[in-house]
């Protein structure tokens, strides 16, 4: 199943809503550190991230630590981006990627874009400049699930 990866986040609310959508998913996250906020399950749970003990979480203090988990998983690195072309929905993902936010505030610095496996986009309306992190992770995380048939199986 792919996971999620958040370089650097900016907001915690946005934090919390991505880890409050991949535990009712069953994906990691991927925390790439600095953030820039506290991290702590106080400050998660704040965020209003009541599913946080249900979360699953791992923790980078850099993204060479990130790179390095990844590179020793052999899994590709697929960066959601404004500054593509390619359309999230036209690409074949795989179930062992990881999806790649950058920061709210700067995205990803040139170093990530250069070594990712994939950069991809989600198209907007003319003259709009992006779509809130937490909303974008949701649809691209939904299309990586649905392509590769990893949705959560309900109980009955």
């Amino acid at each position: 199943m792919p996971d999620l990866a958040l370089y650097q986040p900016d907001i915690p609310q946005n934090t919390g809503t991505i880890l409050r959508l991949c535990a009712c998913m069953s994906v990691t996250v991927h925390l790439i550190e600095p953030a820039g906020f506290p991290i702590s399950d106080s400050a998660l749970k704040r965020a209003g991230m009541d599913y946080l003990e249900r979360a699953s979480m791992r923790r980078h203090r850099s993204f060479a630590d990130f790179e390095l988990f990844r590179l020793t998983q052999n899994r590709r690195l697929i960066l959601l981006t404004t500054k593509s072309d390619r359309n999230y929905t036209d690409f074949e993902f795989q179930a062992d990627d990881i999806l790649v936010m950058g920061r709210e505030s700067t995205g990803a610095p040139q170093s990530v874009h250069d070594l990712v496996d994939a950069r991809l986009t989600i198209p907007m309306a003319e003259g709009m400049r992006s779509i809130n992190v937490a909303i974008s992770a949701g649809m691209a995380l939904g299309e990586a699930l649905r392509q590769t048939n990893t949705f959560p199986k309900k109980l009955d």
